[in-house]
């Protein structure tokens, strides 16, 4: 799974989810994209599940890039804890995502074996999405 080697500050306040992606909402690398519709946080798990199921499709043939990076710690306190007594320890780390981002990009397989692939990787995911070419400039 996906989790940065070092942070500077190990416990993040949660922030707002709002707005549009301006930064990475086009296809770039690949010749095919996922396009997040949704804004939410994605967790590493997730999106190394949505690897897998694409790169199992494809058998190992083209080319996958991932995207997003979970660089965000999400903390819970223990169960059965009292309030208060700081903030709890992370748990796992979250990729937060807005409307609008490419998540995945693919290239080297036909179009038809790219779409199912994407297809398969949007089970695996919270948020609806939808696929993108290169050509398609990625407005949502």
């Amino acid at each position: 799974m996906l989790l940065p080697k070092r942070v500077k500050y190990r416990r993040v306040q949660r922030g707002r989810r709002k707005g549009v992606a301006t930064r990475g909402n086009t296809v770039s690398n690949g010749e095919y994209g996922l396009q997040a519709l949704e804004a939410a946080w994605i967790k590493s798990n997730q999106i190394e599940a949505a690897r897998r199921a694409m790169t199992r499709y494809i058998k190992r043939g083209g080319q996958v890039w991932i995207k997003i990076f979970p660089d965000k710690p999400v903390t819970t306190k223990p169960l059965g804890t009292r309030m208060g007594s700081g903030k709890g320890s992370p748990e796992y780390w979250v990729a937060v995502v807005k409307p609008g981002r490419v998540m995945f990009e693919i290239a080297g397989v036909p179009e038809d074996a790219a779409r199912e692939a994407m297809r398969l990787a949007m089970h695996k995911l919270p948020i609806k999405c939808k696929f993108v070419k290169k050509e398609d400039g990625g407005e949502l």
